[in-house]
């Protein structure tokens, strides 16, 4: 990713001294596909996600996973599912092939995986 002064001395280049793109990506030494991202945007958009997370293994099983974590919203705080034990119910009730580090991995970054039981 460019730095952001670099980003900003461009724009000011095109946008206040009215040089051209073509001259601004020779001068700076970038492509000139970077110099027109570079005016489309104001600040740097940083990284996105071009399509939506796969996961193969759990995929499948997000709604089981989803059914057991509503479950847990009605029993007290200290008798609900661990992410080992949601692990052992999906691979003992359910058949899961995949490992608990997949199950683990949504239980450690929640928000990304079961946004609504955490919000």
């Amino acid at each position: 990713m460019k730095q952001v002064d670099l980003y900003g001395r461009v724009r000011h280049s095109v946008l206040i001294e009215g040089i051209s793109q073509r001259e601004a990506a020779r001068i700076f030494g970038i492509d000139p596909r970077t110099v027109a991202k570079m005016l489309a945007f104001s600040v740097p958009p940083g990284y996105r996600r071009r399509q939506r997370v796969c996961r193969p293994k759990l995929d499948a099983f997000t709604g089981i996973i989803d059914q057991i974590l509503e479950a847990d919203k009605l029993v007290p705080k200290k008798q609900r599912h661990t992410s080992k034990r949601v692990f052992e119910r999906l691979r003992d009730d359910h058949n899961f092939i995949g490992g608990i580090t997949i199950v683990k991995r949504g239980f450690n970054s929640p928000v990304q995986l079961y946004p609504r039981y955490y919000a």
